[in-house]
Order: structure tokens, then C-alpha cells, then sequence
């Protein structure tokens, strides 16, 4: 008997070529649309290195004449970003905190158990996300405003300028989306673990709390991660919600180096780029939880 060898037939030359022709036209863009996300920060940060005399007189592109650190040491304290660090941290970490905790009792609850609106509930905190915040600013504004708040959390009855008014909106435009994740991501754990505690005769918070919560740990790390920079970064609500200067939160608070008839840009510019350190050390800090709860549950079976 002759032996038959089943001959595989090699790609083209051509075909080679496509392939990396479409490799390298990949490349290219991937590399330019980093370089055109980058050209604002490396210019905030070159503008902040620059005095405001050589902006004046040989304008903004131009080469520098010599470079500075003044800009930084006057922002920090005409700006006092010591304080508006502590009070937008006093709005951010409580916010997430609760906002996660919030979302995951109701993911939780509309995942894991059967009832009669638990659609209903999951599709109303879902499509609260599809609404634009400042579509219903004017409603939500009066609200904000008749709304009476106790003494302990406000100085003048309201919630108007008020920090824990801040924290508050805070906490109910971001709940949805982090329901939303969470509910898909509990719908990849298993139902017998919940069913397990059940006849172990766990409470429904003992399971929620020291089953659920810890298997969702890397979305919980994910979302704690992008929640931390959505609250921070809020300018919007803190410049609309906020009228006195000392208790913005700080993005916010970088209007109150604008003056009236003139700014100066360097030294806004190297405020900008000391406002968006916390973020980036968040970011690095849990760098590998964000991107494995970003694939973690991404599929199922």
C-alpha cells in the first residue's frame, strides 16, 4: 500500500502581503489616534511649564524662551488645592462606596430572585442612563431647591451649595450604570451558590454580603475604578449645584482662577494637570483588577 500525503497549500504571496499591509495600516492608526488623544495633555503640560510673559509676547506656538516651575508652587496656592483635594475626596469616596453598595443590593436582588417587577426595576435603573443629566436640569434644579435637609447636614436648611447635595446627585445618576454591570456580571455566577446558602439558612444579606460581594469583587474593583473618575472629574453639577469657591469640588473650583477681564492660562494649565494626578495613581493602583473585571464575565458556560 502507498502512503497519500495530503499536501496544505501555503498562502499567497499575495495574500502575505495583504496581511501586512493591513497589519501596518492597523499600526498606523492605532499610533495616531494615541498621539491625537495625548496632543492636549502634552500641551497643558508644555503651557505649564511656560511663564506667562513669554506666552504674552511670543504667543502660544512658539518655542519657549526658558521653562519654569513657578507655575505648579503658584497654583498650589492660589488655587488651594490642599483643601479642594479633601473636599472632593469627602464627596468621591463616600459616593462610590455607597453608590456600589446600592447598586449591588439591587443587582442582587433582581438577579438572583424572582419576583414580580424585577424587570421592571432592572429596566428603570437602566434607563436612567439614557436620559442626558442635563435634560431635566430644570425640573431636577426646583427639586433641589424645595427639598427641606435636617441641620446636621446642611447650614441652611437645603441642599443647595451644600456638599452632601453634591454627594447625593452623585450617588442617583450613577447607580443605574453600576446596576447595570453588576446584574450582568451576577448573571454568570452560579444560582446553586445562592441556593446553597439558602438551605444552609443564611439571611439574605449574610448570602448578598459573604457570598455575592466577594465572587464580584473584580467588577466591584473595575467600577470602583471608573466611578472614582466619573464623580472626580464632574464639572457640571459642582459649578451648577456649588456657588461659593471654597466648596467646589476641584474640578470645579479651577473656574475660580479665571478672572474677569483676563486669565492666566499657564497657570491654569499647570493647575489642570495637578487636579488630574489622583486619577491617573487611582488608575495605575488598580490598573489589573479594572482590566480583569473588564474580561472577567465577559463570557459564560
Amino acid at each position: 500500500m502507498t502512503a497519500t500525503t495530503t499536501i496544505v497549500p501555503k498562502a499567497t504571496a499575495a495574500t502575505r502581503k495583504r496581511r501586512n499591509w493591513g497589519r501596518v495600516g492597523l499600526h498606523v492608526f492605532l499610533a495616531t489616534m494615541a498621539v491625537i488623544w495625548l496632543m492636549p495633555i502634552a500641551w497643558a503640560v508644555y503651557t505649564a511649564f511656560r511663564t506667562f510673559g513669554d506666552t504674552t509676547l511670543n504667543g502660544y506656538f512658539s518655542l519657549p524662551s526658558s521653562l519654569t516651575l513657578q507655575n505648579f508652587f503658584d497654583a498650589w496656592t492660589q488655587g488651594e488645592l490642599l483643601r479642594n483635594y479633601i473636599q472632593t475626596l469627602a464627596i468621591v469616596v463616600p459616593g462610590v462606596a455607597i453608590t456600589l453598595l446600592v447598586a449591588s443590593m439591587v443587582a442582587f436582588g433582581v438577579v438572583k430572585f424572582s419576583w414580580r417587577f424585577n424587570i421592571v426595576v432592572l429596566m428603570l435603573f437602566v434607563a436612567g442612563n439614557l436620559l442626558p443629566q442635563q435634560a431635566i436640569i430644570v425640573p431636577l434644579y426646583h427639586l433641589y431647591l424645595a427639598l427641606p435637609v435636617p441641620a446636621p447636614l446642611s447650614d441652611n436648611g437645603g441642599l443647595y451649595d451644600q456638599i452632601f447635595g453634591l454627594l447625593l446627585i452623585h450617588v442617583v445618576f450613577q447607580t443605574g450604570f453600576c446596576v447595570f454591570v453588576l446584574s450582568n456580571y451576577m448573571k454568570t455566577l452560579s444560582k446553586e451558590l445562592t441556593e446553597a446558602g439558602q438551605v444552609d439558612g443564611a439571611s439574605i444579606f449574610r448570602i448578598w454580603w459573604s457570598i455575592i460581594l466577594p465572587l464580584c469583587r473584580p467588577a466591584l474593583a473595575a467600577l470602583a475604578t471608573l466611578e472614582f473618575t466619573f464623580i472626580y472629574n464632574d464639572f457640571f453639577w459642582g459649578l451648577l449645584l456649588i456657588k461659593s469657591g471654597d466648596r467646589r469640588p476641584i474640578t470645579s473650583a479651577l473656574n475660580n482662577l479665571q478672572g474677569q477681564f483676563f486669565t492666566n492660562y499657564n497657570l491654569l494649565a499647570a493647575c489642570s494637570v495637578l487636579v488630574a494626578i489622583p486619577t491617573i495613581v487611582v488608575y495605575i493602583l488598580l490598573q489589573k483588577q479594572f482590566i480583569r473585571g473588564l474580561t472577567l464575565g465577559s463570557t459564560k458556560g
